[in-house]
């Protein structure tokens, strides 16, 4: 079993026997066929991955790693808000005529800002501080800009990096940790594919910035399972674990933007099989 199925079965075991449903309440997301689409959650869930120990990606299914490195750098590399940067069709739900999702995810990461070292966007930011200055408590990204929201076709999810940079007693090297935070994440669809997302991101940065990778913490604020998701969820964390695989990232990258989905990969991932067509809410 990988770490990342143990926390996963934990997670889902205590929305299903703890949570609270929001059944007495309107919602907003609907189901394709226009019927609410109603949760159980819990509130505060946190989670620790040491990824010096394993790349934290769940046996218990596939979990889809090129789409969401592709998602990934859409967002965090491309600085995109159109869908048609994007190989997958993932965000066509929310996307208008000409592929826009509005000013969310990548567009809040591209606009520039000003500083007393100059005009910077959030990643080069990160970038320049994880350089010059990685033992600051600073260095951050944020996309949930309330003064934009009204314009943004989905308000962001995932929404805030913290990296926070160490150094272990006798090594050389700085090490780099981070906490995600999510103020909202569908457990089925979203939970691994997020995990992945922001690990690949760690070991990148690390890597351009001549780090070692550390701890990914990750704050759910919202952890929820759809309705038409239990028994999918139920049949999920049934079903036998495999060893995690072996992470490997192009070690000949050098600079962050030239990262593709090609230069990650997944050796040894063994899993279960593919859950298809699962339902989405939107």
């Amino acid at each position: 079993m990988s770490y990342a199925d143990q926390i996963f079965i934990q997670n889902c075991n205590d929305i299903l026997e703890h949570g609270v449903w929001d059944t007495d309440y309107d919602v907003r997301p609907v189901w394709e066929d226009g019927t609410p689409a109603h949760t159980i959650k819990r509130f505060g869930i946190v989670n620790r991955y040491d990824l010096t120990r394993e790349f934290p990606v769940i046996t218990l299914r596939r979990t889809a790693f090129k789409s969401a490195v592709d998602e990934l750098l859409w967002i965090w590399q491309k600085k995109s808000n159109n869908i048609h940067d994007l190989n997958s069709h993932i965000w066509d739900s929310w996307a208008d005529a000409n592929g826009s999702i509005g000013k969310a995810y990548g567009y809040q990461l591209g606009v520039k800002h000003h500083y007393k070292e100059g005009e910077f966007d959030q990643v080069d930011r990160i970038l320049y501080d994880l350089k010059h200055n990685p033992l600051s408590r600073r260095i951050m990204s944020n996309i949930y800009n309330h003064h934009d929201l009204s314009e943004m076709n989905l308000y962001p999810c995932a929404y805030s990096m913290t990296f926070n940079v160490t150094q272990k007693k006798g090594d050389d090297k700085l090490t780099l940790n981070a906490i995600l935070n999510q103020r909202s994440q569908d457990i089925l669809a979203a939970n691994n594919w997020n995990v992945c997302q922001y690990a690949v991101l760690m070991h990148m940065l690390a890597q351009v910035c001549d780090m070692r990778v550390g701890e990914l913490v990750h704050v759910i604020a919202d952890a929820h399972i759809y309705d038409r998701h239990i028994p999918i969820i139920k049949e999920l964390i049934q079903r036998p674990t495999y060893d995690a695989p072996t992470f490997w990232l192009n070690p000949d990258v050098k600079d962050f933007y030239e990262f593709t989905r090609n230069d990650v990969r997944l050796d040894n991932y063994v899993t279960g099989p593919q859950i298809q067509d699962i339902p989405i809410a939107i």
